[in-house]
């Protein structure tokens, strides 16, 4: 069952629905969760039975216990009566400055490769100047309708797609990834709209799942990490990303905010990204 449609659904005073379901997708027991929590066993069950209202502090104890992404545990205060703990500001307020300021920094430092920050459903929210430099040297970036989706730059048969090496591979381990990334490990409604748009699109493998075996060429099995490859004049580009989020979240947007910062796979990839962001023109993001 999908998460979101039980927390969109679930009458607004059924706390005990909600608990039930987060421990069936954590796999986790009323004793594990007892043990984990430091709450009796017995008092998790009579919270689930609707025989026992939990104490703010100890709702957010189960919440952290079950690993509960921060706009679900305010869905959970609002189940039992209180108010919700989380602020949900845009991630550009103001109370966000000091994250965003510190997601600048290292957006520039990154330079002369791309970076770029997205929200949770891969939603481009800044990059650094090479980032757009580097997509338009393959498409007219300025030519797509905003907001900039990443995934839906590189499924779509418009866009990056003609450029991306093993088709394919790149297309399975995307999609891996986005299980992999949700926001703790739960595909919400949006996010299963969105890989079914992915899926949408023309000779894309529909049936895939979780866990379905993504097979990498001869070259990419002997690296520790499968890349993804670009081609451009006869050459493939091999990239591979690493992501950061922010640790100690306080904020929704603060938890769903992710930096992928993509480096090149080897050495003649990097000084043909040098050579090709040297002729290409300065781009207006």
């Amino acid at each position: 069952m999908n998460p979101a449609n039980l927390v969109k659904k679930a009458p607004p005073n059924d706390l005990g629905v909600l608990l039930r379901h987060w421990r069936d997708v954590r796999g986790i027991s009323q004793l594990d969760l007892s043990f984990n929590a430091g709450v009796s066993q017995r008092h998790i069950s009579f919270i689930e039975s609707g025989r026992s209202v939990p104490s703010r502090q100890m709702l957010m104890d189960i919440a952290q216990a079950l690993d509960i992404p921060l706009r679900e545990r305010n869905t959970l205060l609002l189940a039992a009566g209180y108010a919700p703990m989380y602020a949900d500001a845009a991630w550009n307020a103001q109370e966000m400055q000091s994250v965003t300021n510190a997601l600048g920094r290292m957006l520039r430092q990154h330079e002369p490769f791309p970076a770029l920050v997205m929200d949770r459903y891969w939603n481009v929210l800044m990059t650094n100047d090479a980032a757009p430099r580097f997509f338009n040297c393959f498409i007219d970036m300025a030519a797509r309708k905003g907001p900039r989706n990443m995934l839906h730059l590189v499924f779509d048969p418009d866009g990056m797609r003609p450029f991306v090496a093993d088709w394919q591979t790149v297309a399975d381990s995307l999609i891996q990834r986005v299980y992999r990334e949700s926001v703790g490990r739960v595909i919400d409604d949006r996010t299963r709209e969105l890989l079914d748009a992915l899926r949408a699109y023309p000779n894309v493998q529909t049936g895939f799942e979780p866990g379905h075996p993504s097979v990498a060429d001869a070259s990419a099995a002997a690296m520790p990490v499968i890349p993804i490859g670009f081609v451009r004049n006869g050459y493939v580009m091999k990239y591979f990303s690493m992501v950061a989020s922010v640790g100690t979240p306080q904020t929704i947007a603060a938890q769903e905010l992710r930096l992928e910062c993509m480096f090149p796979a080897d050495d003649e990839t990097e000084a043909r990204h040098l050579e090709m962001l040297d002729a290409a023109p300065q781009s207006h993001r």
